[in-house]
């Protein structure tokens, strides 16, 4: 990997802190994609979505290997200790396999999720409203933003009501 390739972008909002590689896309449901190859790309959860779900436990795909898929597409499912959730296609193509590194160690796509611990690869191309890592950082500071807002409002909620306090 050339020097370039290697140039990460630091991040952090709140308690939230990641680096993100900058010659990956983006999808705004917080999956990277790289080309490995022209035409060519493997996907990966972000650090975002990893710590959305919380430590990794299992996933499955339904889709096998030289099967076209659609963007949007659902083609499999990750379950982590705060979640479950469907993984959808992040681009149209030929669906080319899962990482099969995931299925001896989960722990790769928390702790490798940008390198060794992608998920799935497909050859075609990327969903158009992937993007650079400079639109990703306004996905992601809206996205906290609106998590920090729910949250406080929950909060200004429990203490108007009541609850925690003791009679």
């Amino acid at each position: 990997m050339d020097q370039e390739q290697r140039k990460t972008r630091f991040y952090r909002k709140s308690t939230f802190v990641t680096h993100l590689p900058v010659h990956y896309l983006y999808s705004p449901t917080h999956y990277w994609l790289e080309e490995t190859a022209p035409s060519h790309w493997r996907v990966g959860l972000t650090r975002f979505s990893t710590r959305m779900l919380g430590n990794l436990v299992d996933f499955g795909f339904e889709v096998a290997a030289g099967s076209t898929v659609r963007t949007g597409g659902i083609i499999g499912w990750i379950e982590g200790f705060k979640a479950i959730t469907d993984v959808y296609c992040v681009g149209e193509g030929t669906f080319r396999g899962i990482n099969p590194d995931l299925e001896k160690d989960m722990e790769k796509a928390w702790k490798n999720n940008y390198s060794s611990g992608w998920f799935f690869e497909f050859e075609g191309r990327p969903d158009p409203q992937c993007m650079g890592v400079d639109d990703y950082v306004t996905v992601l500071d809206t996205t906290i933003d609106r998590i920090l807002e729910q949250q406080k409002n929950e909060q200004e909620a429990d203490a108007a009501s009541g609850d925690g306090d003791e009679e």
